[in-house]
């Protein structure tokens, strides 16, 4: 909180007194926790593990909202706590009106909650889910991710490279962005909003409001760099480069991607009239936008008709790989769904047979097609039930449904004039935007984390 402190005073624009404050309050919790914990070391168990993963991202978010609600933006807390959350899991929300006005500090702030929350929640999906098992994770159980010494060192060395990675990505991206023409404080939190997928900028018009080819290109570059595999990054500054060109899962993501650009650009050419050039342009980064879960936008996508707007609800559901900064349900989980089906088909025709589904070449075991059937039933059930509770708070059809797609996958904007990407969520009830922070929660948590809390046989001994 310090930072934003020292960027208001630097500006010379005032209003550092709520981040002083806040940082006191913080200083005070930290500290507390610190001495009331001493003299406890020692491995955490499944259960703390569960429980500490929930709480550290609940209570950074109830921390980081202070600064929005003590500042100048006059916030309600439940407005501050949406943005905070918004940030701290990279959704890209906002319920802030006049983005353009705000203090450097509060953009900064912003910025740096989603860069924060986007490294975490790598390190989270490489080093603690699948070794918790949550919804297939562990398909990617690594040697880093057990309890013995000999591995606590292992993961140390991988949050090293996956911290130098993830600088390093974010400084050229800062580098890129300036040399195309931004300005040098937008350059900055533009890139950390991107590299981690979040989408928060420093304009109402997000990246629109720059009018740059070269910006939408980078753009465009970083958010898929922030979509996959971070592992496979480590893998390949360790020399195993060939791995970014094998994994499946990168290739089912390019495969969507493409996909999606070339059927909006069609839609916009022959129902829109619109020329090839602007129709590329506009899908290529709207809709890389929407899959990669980032959220920025240069245009009022819901205007461009039906067909637009289903895909990019669909594509909410997608997501980009694990093991990235990226949400919503990712690749590989369809990837393992449909080997699966094709496997239960092909036993269909032929009974005698034994067929086995494989990932990246390696067998699929009964126990990940299992909780990753769980995981998408679980994750639709959230759904349905997020959208059914808004709608019963009075929101109409379109926003109670773009609303929970976009808590829930932590993508950003949704669809419609109220909440989408023209529209911020200032004018929800406050109902509303709780459901909302939460749902966001769940979302970045991958469900199982948050939904296990509940169940009565965790609190058993």
């Amino acid at each position: 909180m310090l930072i934003p402190l020292l960027v208001n005073i630097i500006s010379l624009s005032g209003n550092w007194d709520n981040f002083f404050n806040s940082s006191l309050i913080s200083v005070f919790l930290g500290i507390s926790l610190i001495i009331v914990t001493r003299g406890t070391k020692k491995n955490l168990n499944v259960k703390q593990t569960f429980i500490l993963t929930s709480l550290s991202w609940l209570t950074t978010a109830i921390i980081s909202a202070l600064p929005f609600y003590m500042g100048e933006l006059n916030l309600s807390y439940a407005d501050s706590f949406f943005e905070s959350m918004s940030g701290i899991t990279t959704t890209g929300s906002t319920t802030i009106n006049g983005l353009d006005e705000c203090s450097p500090g509060i953009l900064i702030w912003r910025a740096m909650l989603q860069w924060l929350g986007g490294i975490g929640f790598v390190v989270l999906a490489i080093a603690v889910l699948p070794g918790l098992r949550v919804g297939g994770n562990q398909l990617f159980q690594t040697e880093f991710s057990d309890s013995s010494s000999k591995a606590r060192l292992r993961l140390t060395s991988l949050a090293t490279w996956i911290g130098a990675i993830y600088i390093f990505f974010s400084l050229v991206c800062a580098g890129s962005y300036w040399i195309a023409g931004m300005k040098g404080f937008d350059a900055i939190v533009h890139s950390m909003t991107t590299i981690a997928t979040g989408g928060f900028s420093t304009s109402d018009s997000s990246i629109g409001i720059f009018a740059n080819a070269y910006i939408e290109i980078i753009a465009i570059i970083f958010m898929v760099v922030g979509s996959l595999p971070f592992f496979i990054y480590v893998m390949a500054a360790r020399g195993q480069i060939t791995r970014l060109f094998t994994d499946t899962q990168i290739h089912w993501f390019f495969y969507a991607l493409l996909g999606a650009i070339i059927a909006v650009t069609f839609w916009q050419t022959q129902h829109n009239n619109i020329d090839f050039i602007t129709a590329i342009r506009e899908a290529s980064f709207n809709v890389t936008s929407v899959i990669t879960g980032t959220g920025y936008s240069t245009t009022n996508y819901w205007e461009w008709g039906g067909f637009p707007g289903i895909l990019f609800l669909f594509l909410m559901f997608i997501g980009g790989c694990a093991g990235s900064t990226s949400c919503s349900i990712k690749l590989f989980r369809y990837q393992i769904l449909y080997a699966t089906m094709r496997a239960q088909l092909a036993s269909l025709i032929r009974p005698h047979h034994i067929y086995v589904p494989k990932y990246n070449g390696e067998p699929i075991t009964n126990n990940i097609s299992d909780t990753v059937f769980a995981f998408f039933f679980l994750f639709l059930l959230t759904y349905a039930l997020l959208a059914f509770s808004l709608s019963l708070l009075g929101l109409d059809f379109v926003t109670s449904i773009s609303s929970a797609a976009t808590a829930i996958t932590n993508v950003g904007p949704g669809l419609g004039n109220i909440v989408g990407p023209a529209g911020n969520f200032s004018s929800l009830p406050d109902s509303a935007k709780w459901l909302l922070s939460f749902g966001m929660l769940f979302g970045r948590l991958e469900i199982f984390v948050i939904l296990v809390l509940f169940t009565k046989s965790f609190w058993k001994n």
